[in-house]
């Protein structure tokens, strides 16, 4: 019962990022810049911060394998990989430091980018892709980033007040 919000907020998310939000973004940007926001990544960054790291790897590799498999990725396990890694590495700060809005946002920034430089370097690695790492920067990363972190701004409050309601199973000696 515990995950049961948990799971319908992110197949909801996963179904209006796979659907409604390519329409939103207009066409006058998508020829100058690659807006392509992760919204269920921001949900499972937060699931790391505030619930647990482990929880944060199930919910990354999940919805990360469905993005390899419903988004026609090249390749098989780089998003499911990335995912989880990086919803893992997040939920390292569990408990660790306190977590206010300015380290929530610090740490999903720097998941983000982390995700994108982990799904790039998988990319150039196996050749799927043969930009070069400034142009990716400047052109997919920092515009995602930044439609990341205002849809993490705008859901900070209510998503935290839910993650604090839900009873916490594994005391930090289990953690």
């Amino acid at each position: 019962m515990n995950h049961v919000k948990i799971w319908l907020i992110l197949i909801v998310l996963f179904l209006l990022e796979s659907s409604i939000v390519p329409w939103l973004i207009p066409v006058a940007w998508q020829t100058k810049i690659i807006v392509d926001p992760h919204f269920i990544l921001v949900i499972v960054l937060f699931i790391g911060l505030y619930m647990n790291r482990h929880t944060a790897l199930v919910f990354g590799l999940i919805f990360g394998m469905l993005y390899d498999f419903i988004h026609y990725s090249p390749m098989l396990g780089p998003v499911s990989f990335a995912m989880g890694l990086t919803g893992y590495l997040a939920g390292l700060m569990y408990g660790r430091v306190y977590t206010s809005i300015v380290i929530s946002m610090l740490v999903i920034a720097l998941g983000n980018l982390f995700y994108e430089m982990i799904i790039f370097g998988l990319y150039r690695l196996f050749q799927v892709t043969h930009s070069d790492i400034e142009w990716f920067f400047f052109h997919q990363m920092l515009p995602g980033m930044l439609v990341n972190l205002l849809f993490a701004l705008a859901i900070y409050v209510p998503l935290r007040k839910m993650f604090e309601s839900l009873p916490q199973l594994q005391t930090e000696k289990d953690e």
